[in-house]
């Protein structure tokens, strides 16, 4: 059976090793969402993983939620992460960026006036977010797609995708939990629309299923991947069935023979979400995500539960995390103070081994 270690091959994207670096919002762009010098070392410095999954990502600028978190809508951001893939490339890495559309998760304070926030529906995720420029805040009131705009949006992300490749990045995963704008279709309580995107399960999942294949017809399917986590609450969502939402949007996925599900570990009791991943997705590999070490990802492996096991916190503070792993070595702490903090303190500064 294959180990943490072994190469695998995913659709277009061939890996070195199955240790993977799961996306982390860092909020290390500069104010207008371009990618920095900081960003090209961290990510460079822990190109020995078997992928990169880059962190979420705008495509346009009404889909930003948090500050300085970086885009791939201007030549400017594309100029810089082509930077940032160069350098991975350099080092023998695979990288690809993960496209996070917010939806309704901002805030003007954050895009600045004028810029809207928008999704399934007029309904406010309820609770607050950081803005540099005026704290914490409410998070504002979208407005609601119309059936135009819906599928304007879904061209949007063809067109991140296509500016990702540009941009030297081998794929894309679409970011489809945490209460953004996709999981926002998705989810009973958040989507109330009466059109082809609302209503029954099957069409509530249609727009990230859109989404998907209209990024596969841009860069080909087999580097394009899906980011899932059922039962996730995170930004005030609510669904009356998540279980069987979710097995409807990957049955539907699996048509479009996609290079990998990316799936975490479900929150909720009764959901096992990587059984629930094996059973219904086709075509493509597996990657589990949260809370795994080095001794339990590989008998994850082992045992066929999934190909890929993604590593978010261990990575933050070990950039060498792949040497620690095969080496049975000791794990660095990191500073949870500076997660979200610019500059590179508590960022590219965590050492290697000797």
């Amino acid at each position: 059976m294959p180990t943490l270690f072994d190469p695998l091959a995913m659709g277009e994207l061939k890996l070195k090793n199955r240790v993977v670096m799961a996306p982390m919002t860092r909020n290390r762009a500069d104010a207008h969402g371009v990618p920095t010098p900081e960003m090209l070392d961290y990510y460079a410095q822990r190109a020995s993983a078997g992928l990169i999954v880059a962190e979420g990502t705008w495509p346009a600028h009404e889909g930003q939620a948090y500050c300085r978190q970086p885009g791939i809508a201007t030549a400017e951001q594309v100029h810089a992460w082509r930077g940032i893939t160069d350098a991975v490339h350099e080092a023998g890495g695979t990288i690809v960026l993960q496209i996070m559309h917010g939806g309704r998760v901002g805030s003007r304070h954050i895009k600045g006036e004028g810029v809207r926030t928008v999704a399934p529906s007029a309904i406010a995720a309820r609770g607050e977010i950081y803005t540099d420029a005026a704290g914490m805040q409410p998070f504002d009131t979208p407005e609601a797609l119309s059936t135009a705009e819906v599928r304007a949006v879904v061209a949007g992300h063809a067109h991140a995708a296509r500016l990702a490749r540009e941009a030297g990045f081998d794929g894309v995963e679409l970011h489809c939990t945490s209460g953004y704008l996709p999981m926002s279709f998705m989810c009973s309580g958040t989507n109330t629309r009466t059109d082809e995107y609302g209503g029954t399960v099957e069409n509530r999942v249609r727009f990230a299923v859109e989404c998907l294949g209209a990024m596969a017809d841009a860069i080909g399917a087999g580097r394009v991947g899906l980011r899932i986590n059922p039962g996730n609450s995170y930004n005030d969502t609510s669904d009356a069935d998540p279980a069987a939402t979710h097995i409807a949007l990957l049955r539907a996925a699996s048509a479009l023979n996609l290079a990998y599900l990316h799936v975490m570990r479900a929150p909720l009791a009764d959901i096992d979400a990587f059984s629930l991943a094996r059973a219904n997705f086709k075509g493509g590999g597996i990657i589990l995500n949260d809370g795994f070490g080095g001794s339990d990802a590989d008998m994850a492996i082992d045992a066929g539960v999934g190909d890929a096991v993604s590593f978010a916190r261990h990575y933050v503070a070990n950039p060498d995390l792949l040497r620690r792993l095969r080496e049975g070595l000791p794990l660095a702490r990191f500073d949870r103070n500076t997660l979200y903090t610019a500059g590179s303190k508590g960022y590219n500064d965590y050492p290697a081994l000797p």
